[in-house]
């Protein structure tokens, strides 16, 4: 039968610039290693074997431990830590329910750090702890649920971090070290070796949130141990670069059991370079429905070989139906690179950004056609975009804009979205809300993106008290019912 994953594939890496960060994942350019450092890294390079010694000293440094306090009302609501709510069983996410822990990893001497987004997920505060002890206050950038991915920042410089290696040259079979604190045991190493790549789990989708339709899962699969505290650490080879970003056990009982998940650097270079930026991911979309081809799928389809990408439906005006893709046709190959499964089309698309052209290489009635496909963002346009509506509900009737992370340090608050405009049946208008007004928290959980505004609203019922910042500057609270 016909089960096609509701996708409509994701985009891109939209340059390694930031104000202040220029090619922070480029290794050409990374002038702010000291020789001795970038020594270090070369001499590993030729590590062929599985001693760890040498690579658990340079990396363990750019591993933190990140506490987070947690809104008890958002806690009572939710019911648990887990933000998927313990929907997918067999699955643990890695993070101690009641205690708010988790790894981070430093990507640059001037205090940004990755982690998992379900590390930081609802925190109302975020402390980062430093393998020698330091301790600091953390300000959240930006986030992405649809990669388990969040972006931080501390008041700090000449950091130890990481140096980013390149996840789609992982092998399986090779020798790998997570790097965490699992338990609350600071800087914990564990080995292991790379089980298999492109895994998909189905964990990101969550009922409960649409805007995970995007979701991307093609985890590298390890046997490393990783238990609950290593979420958002560091996975990395033999020659000390980082490869993933630990996210996932596979495990009934929330106890590492055999195997872990982490997430491609690779794709996290998209998202943090988004966030940096924009303060959200750019999702380029394919727009397209897909499932595997299988031997039953081929057989029900009259498919000539069991490999590839079954299309089961273009997405109407979308990028895929504009290049001349139509349904049933079999997707073979991205830019000339081979993909034979769901979780391998969905990293390599979303590597791309709206705008990005990509070769996409089929097969129709068992003849090969290539396509030129130029992807679009969920707005059906090619370009990038920082304003959205919220058009499902009508009764807001009003408009938000994220804001820059320029902007959120001038305002001195760790995340916040605009209220672009009102209208005049608003019912943010009638309880005095003004256009330009940034909302920081809404029933006291924090807003750092427009899915979080829409999830917090969209379907509410009774009062509501919104905390933000003024166009004046000053702070407001306001509170009307819905």
């Amino acid at each position: 039968m016909k089960k096609f994953f509701g996708l409509i594939l994701v985009a891109s890496l939209g340059g390694f610039a930031a104000v202040g960060i220029t090619n922070l994942f480029d290794k050409k350019d990374q002038t702010h290693f000291t020789q001795e450092y970038l020594a270090r890294y070369t001499s590993l390079s030729e590590n062929k074997g599985h001693d760890f010694v040498e690579v658990a000293e340079l990396v363990t440094p750019t591993v933190v431990h990140i506490i987070t306090s947690i809104n008890p009302t958002q806690t009572e609501k939710d019911g648990q830590r887990d933000p998927f709510g313990g929907f997918f069983k067999g699955f643990e996410i890695p993070q101690q329910r009641g205690g708010g822990s988790g790894s981070g990893v430093i990507i640059s001497p001037d205090g940004y750090i990755v982690t998992n987004n379900h590390v930081i997920d609802n925190a109302s505060t975020i402390k980062v702890v430093l393998n020698d002890k330091r301790e600091y206050n953390a300000t959240l950038l930006g986030r992405d649920p649809n990669t388990d991915l969040a972006l931080i920042r501390i008041d700090e410089k000449n950091l130890r971090f990481a140096v980013v290696g390149n996840s789609d040259e992982v092998k399986v079979g090779q020798w790998v070290l997570a790097v965490g604190n699992p338990f609350n045991l600071t800087s914990t190493a564990t080995a292991g070796i790379v089980s298999a790549k492109g895994r998909g789990l189905n964990l990101l989708r969550d009922p409960r949130n649409p805007e995970t339709q995007y979701a991307i899962e093609a985890f590298i699969q390890t046997d490393a141990a990783v238990n609950p505290g290593n979420s958002g650490g560091a996975l990395v080879a033999t020659d000390g670069k980082l490869i993933g970003i630990n996210s996932v056990i596979a495990s009934e009982n929330g106890i590492f059991a055999g195997y872990s998940f982490a997430i491609p650097v690779n794709l996290m270079k998209k998202v943090v370079d988004d966030l940096m930026k924009y303060g959200e991911v750019q999702r380029g979309l394919l727009g397209v429905q897909i499932q595997d081809v299988t031997n039953e799928l081929a057989d029900k389809e009259g498919l000539p070989e069991v490999k590839g990408v079954f299309i089961g439906k273009v997405t109407e005006n979308s990028a895929a139906e504009a290049a001349g893709l139509k349904d049933k046709d079999v997707i073979v190959a991205i830019d000339g690179e081979r993909v034979n499964s769901s979780n391998e089309l969905q990293e390599k698309i979303g590597k791309k950004s709206p705008g990005d052209k990509v070769k996409v290489s089929t097969l129709r009635n068992g003849k090969p056609l290539d396509f030129e496909v130029v992807l679009k963002n969920k707005e059906g346009k090619i370009t990038i975009t920082k304003t959205e509506k919220i058009e499902s509900n009508k009764v807001l009737d009003c408009e938000f804009e994220t804001i820059m992370r320029e902007e959120k340090f001038k305002l001195k608050i760790a995340n916040g979205v605009r209220v672009k405009k009102l209208g005049d049946k608003s019912p943010l208008k009638k309880a005095g809300i003004q256009n330009g007004f940034v909302i920081t928290s809404i029933d006291k959980k924090s807003m750092s993106t427009i899915a979080d505004v829409k999830l917090s609203l969209e379907d509410h019922k009774g009062g509501v008290l919104l905390e933000g910042i003024n166009p004046d500057g000053t702070k407001g609270y306001y509170g009307f019912g819905l």
